[in-house]
């Protein structure tokens, strides 16, 4: 609160006196924002600490499922036959020989081709497909298709897409050389189950001509008779409705794609995504590890100490870290340490990986996911190496674990803090309203003072006159 007028009646240097006396009153404001500061700092830090443990929760859950130790490579001999995962493959070596492949029916219409535009003898199309599942009744996909004197190839190819088959037939228009229409009727998957029958009855009983081009019985010989895929895999025949073999192999599905005489397909574990997982829990560990000790180290050449120094949740934490990398498996393998795959703590609680090592673990795979993954007991006793990394860490990240309890009090600090800072300026705002109020006060009573005193002077010097 400025006064541009104070200190005129008293002639003293009333700004500067106030902002002396306000800058005293704020003195402690210095402290609460250093303090404030640190507490940011902390606050900062735990969010940081945070997120990495949310990290290294995330890859020691990933090597606790069955999924992290069931992955496998498939390879193939053959370029032509080529294998996909669905569920838990065995590893193993398939020798295969692809005898056929599966086609899909097609049946010709039209005889030896018709002029566009021809319309067709009066009758009854009728086409019968095989149902999918004994659930079907086997009229399910049968349809009559009603054939008048003004139908065309064209238009009878319309009737039988738009009618019930159409889900699992096409009909279409083909020109052969001379340019003559023929009615093409395919199935739209392979395999046998998708075959069907096609029959034509026409009205006049006592025709002899067919344009449709149907045998004396009103029956049509497939073009393309309907063909599953045919394999002998390791001496034994197999079958499918199309190329694609998916119950065939555990876990797994294979599709071929030319008849072939031999092919060997291998599915071996896959020990390099394995390593990689490890890799990045000890990469993980060792970011988590660095930032921990980095926040409560004290550093003898800057003189600095860490933002979380002397804090006993952050320590806690740490030696807890520490000593789960030392913890035994309750795996009933012949690996029950880290130590036994090459994983040893270094100093200053770094984790190395010697990979020589872990590569002749990976040769036993039950002993190696029994470390990481062994399940836990009732009482949580027994677990693998991941499995307790992971309750540790749902823990710490839960909404009253250590991490967030800990957030919470520095941010109620923080606040307070802040709360402290408010009151010092309010303090020193009242102040200086005062000041000013008292020295305008000062200013207008000398000024009083100046006026009597003048008027004293002058009625002295008027009487030391009046004698003379």
């Amino acid at each position: 609160m400025a006064i541009s007028s104070a200190g005129i009646g008293s002639g003293l240097d009333v700004g500067k006196i106030v902002e002396q006396m306000v800058a005293a009153e704020k003195t402690p404001l210095k402290k609460l924002e250093v303090k404030a500061e640190g507490i940011q700092t902390q606050i900062s830090t735990y969010g940081e600490i945070k997120s990495l443990t949310s990290k290294l929760g995330d890859i020691v859950s990933k090597l606790t499922r069955d999924s992290a130790w069931n992955g496998v490579n498939i390879s193939s001999s053959n370029s032509t036959i080529s294998g996909t995962m669905t569920g838990i493959a065995a590893p193993g070596t398939y020798n295969i020989k692809v005898d056929r492949l599966a086609q899909a029916q097609t049946t010709v219409l039209g005889g030896s081709g018709l002029p566009g535009g021809t319309t067709l003898d009066r009758g009854t199309l009728t086409i019968d497909m095989k149902p999918l599942s004994i659930t079907q009744s086997e009229d399910q996909y049968k349809v009559e298709i009603k054939v008048t004197g003004t139908d065309t190839l064209e238009t009878l190819a319309a009737k039988v897409n738009d009618s019930g088959l159409g889900i699992r037939m096409q009909a279409s228009i083909v020109k052969d050389a001379d340019g003559k229409e023929r009615l093409m009727l395919r199935s739209k998957d392979t395999g046998e189950i998708n075959e069907f029958t096609v029959n034509f009855a026409a009205d006049d009983a006592g025709s002899s001509t067919n344009k449709l081009g149907a045998d004396d019985k009103g029956n049509f010989a497939a073009a393309q008779a309907a063909q599953n895929a045919k394999v002998t895999l390791n001496g034994v025949e197999m079958e499918s409705n199309s190329n694609t073999f998916a119950n065939t192999l555990p876990g797994m599905s294979f599709t071929v794609s030319e008849v072939t005489t031999n092919a060997t397909l291998t599915v071996k574990a896959d020990t390099e995504a394995m390593k990689k997982n490890i890799q990045e829990f000890v990469d993980a560990y060792n970011e988590l590890n660095d930032l921990l000790a980095q926040s409560t180290k004290y550093s003898e050449e800057t003189k600095l100490a860490g933002a979380l120094q002397g804090d006993s949740a952050t320590v806690s934490l740490q030696n807890t870290l520490r000593m789960l990398t030392q913890g035994i498996s309750g795996s009933k393998g012949g690996l029950t340490r880290l130590s036994d795959i090459g994983i040893q703590m270094q100093e200053g609680g770094k984790l190395s990986l010697d990979t020589s090592k872990l590569d002749k673990a990976l040769t036993n795979l039950n002993d190696l996911k029994g470390l990481f993954a062994n399940k836990a007991d009732s009482l949580g006793m027994g677990g693998g190496i991941a499995v307790n990394f992971k309750n540790f860490t749902d823990k710490l990240l839960s909404l009253d674990g250590t991490l967030n309890t800990k957030t919470d009090s520095l941010e109620r600090t923080l606040k307070s803090n802040t709360a402290e800072q408010d009151k010092v300026n309010k303090r020193a705002d009242a102040l200086e309203t005062r000041l000013y109020q008292q020295y305008s006060a000062l200013d207008v009573k000398m000024a009083s003072l100046n006026a009597l005193n003048s008027y004293v002077t002058q009625m002295v010097t008027t009487w030391n006159k009046a004698k003379d």
